[in-house]
């Protein structure tokens, strides 16, 4: 039997070895590529996004390779009859199937690290790379599109000679209590310094132009300091539940606790106030909107906190979930290609269970669901391929 089984496990983790590098190679270019694109990074930055990308590409690839070798293994085990001699032999198939469960749960704790990385070390580097390269994008964006645009500043400019911006006109939006501003100027220039984080705007003889009517005109020469995540093309995420290492979010799951507790003891103890000595004006809807929406914020970074780990956990262990129902399919379609047997285990994965996982996800973040909820596509493809397997088992 310890034959049998290392003959199944040398076939599994060759084939997977194989696949998996091939699809993280794939996956790994894919995401580079389109991230240089669309922040229009040089080859320097994008060189340097290739370590932070690769834990992600690697979950992904890790259960996909993972179920393209349990069909191919299984698959030709089965159409050579293979199978059906083990069982000739009075060896039940669950003993074929062991190997599979032991590789596909290794591999899944495994996964569980991977998203770990991925979502801690990996995002944060791959947004650390975008910002320290920001004064880049920005010029990039401007000689390729004459403008450039976030949620915070926009910038359009007539023409871009060298490091000069010809004609710009900048727009302010309302940020932190500061009013929204619109700037035209003769020339201006980008000056990022990355030992500080900051980004310095230099503006030669222009015009601000604010509500409500208030009109200034600047002749000569003025630099102005912005942090370097304000010229972002996408908010940055500093702090997010998403950014967390996993050892890092029980700690912070009992702070947010404890600040929880106490804005609603501060807004109890307000509301008493008020109610006793008879001050109504300040249970108004413009004095509680603010703090309402503080206690709302942290609920929700709560609820966020409560999620992370279950996701991770219930993504790392996608790889058996996979393996539970493509092992026994391999083996009951014993005459299929191997393309045809994964393309029937992996099109309800890719149209079902990722658009499931990713929809249970969301409302666990919202709070509506628990967060073990996340659990539900797994244990779905686990009941399915229990039920598969009853039928390899009995025919």
């Amino acid at each position: 039997m310890r034959t049998l089984h290392r003959y199944i496990v040398v076939e599994l983790v060759g084939s997977f070895t194989l696949w998996a590098l091939l699809l993280t190679l794939v996956l790994v270019l894919v995401v580079v590529a389109a991230e240089a694109l669309r922040m229009n990074l040089g080859l320097g930055p994008t060189l340097r996004l290739l370590p932070f990308v690769l834990p992600t590409a690697l979950s992904i690839a890790v259960p996909t390779a993972l179920l393209f070798a349990i069909c191919l293994v299984y698959g030709r085990m089965s159409s050579d009859n293979e199978i059906v001699a083990t069982k000739a032999l009075g060896i039940t198939p669950l003993e074929l199937l062991w190997p599979a469960w032991t590789v596909a749960f290794l591999l899944s704790l495994f996964g569980v690290w991977l998203n770990d990385l991925a979502y801690s070390w990996g995002a944060a580097g791959v947004q650390r790379v975008v910002v320290q390269s920001l004064e880049e994008v920005v010029y990039g964006m401007l000689r390729t599109q004459k403008s450039f645009a976030n949620a915070r500043f926009s910038i359009i400019v007539k023409d871009v000679q060298g490091r000069r911006l010809v004609r710009p006109f900048m727009k302010f939006q309302a940020h932190n209590d500061l009013p929204a501003l619109m700037i035209s100027a003769s020339e201006a220039e980008l000056r990022s310094n990355f030992a500080r984080e900051t980004m310095t705007l230099i503006l030669t003889d222009f015009e601000i132009e604010m509500d409500p009517n208030v009109h200034s005109t600047f002749p000569g020469r003025m630099e102005q300091e912005y942090p370097l995540s304000y010229f972002s093309p996408k908010d940055m995420k500093s702090g997010s539940p998403a950014q967390l290492p996993l050892r890092q979010i029980r700690g912070e799951t009992a702070l947010q606790a404890d600040l929880i507790r106490e804005l609603e003891q501060s807004l109890a103890a307000s509301t008493a106030l008020a109610l006793v000595t008879g001050e109504f004006g300040d249970l108004s809807e413009a004095t509680w909107k603010t703090r309402r929406k503080e206690l709302a914020d942290a609920k929700g970074r709560m609820f966020r906190l409560q999620t992370e780990p279950w996701r991770r956990a219930a993504s790392g262990f996608s790889a058996l979930a996979f393996v539970l129902v493509g092992a026994p399919l391999a083996i009951q379609l014993r005459r299929a290609d191997v393309m045809t047997t994964f393309g029937l285990v992996f099109a309800p994965i890719l149209f079902c269970y990722y658009p499931l996982f990713m929809g249970c996800c969301d409302r666990a973040k919202a709070g509506a669901l628990p967060p073990y909820i996340v659990w539900t596509p797994n244990l779905l493809l686990a009941i399915a391929g229990l039920w598969m397997l009853k039928k390899v088992i009995r025919y």
